[in-house]
């Protein structure tokens, strides 16, 4: 479960979900194999496709301190048909 951090939920990962694809934020140091692997065994799902990037940094301040804000990778995982992955449980 460290590899992948949390789902990602904006107006543009929601129109993906139309597409059968899901957004994650995952260690910065994983592969795509590695979180094809976790995402099929975990979910029990197939992997059709996976795109990742690293969004760039943006500046904090604090006071008198500049900083950046911590740094992830984004993986945009596309499922083959008939599957699908539950982000919200029913209770």
């Amino acid at each position: 479960m460290d590899e992948v951090k949390y789902p990602v939920l904006t107006e543009k990962t929601i129109r993906l979900l139309e597409k059968n694809q899901y957004t994650f934020n995952v260690n910065q140091k994983s592969t795509k194999t590695q979180i094809k692997k976790w995402i099929e065994s975990f979910f029990n799902v197939k992997v059709k496709a996976i795109n990742s990037h690293i969004p760039p940094e943006k500046k904090k301040r604090i006071g008198p301190i500049i900083g950046h804000t911590v740094r992830y990778k984004r993986m945009i995982i596309t499922l083959q048909p008939g599957y699908s992955i539950p982000l919200f449980s029913n209770k």
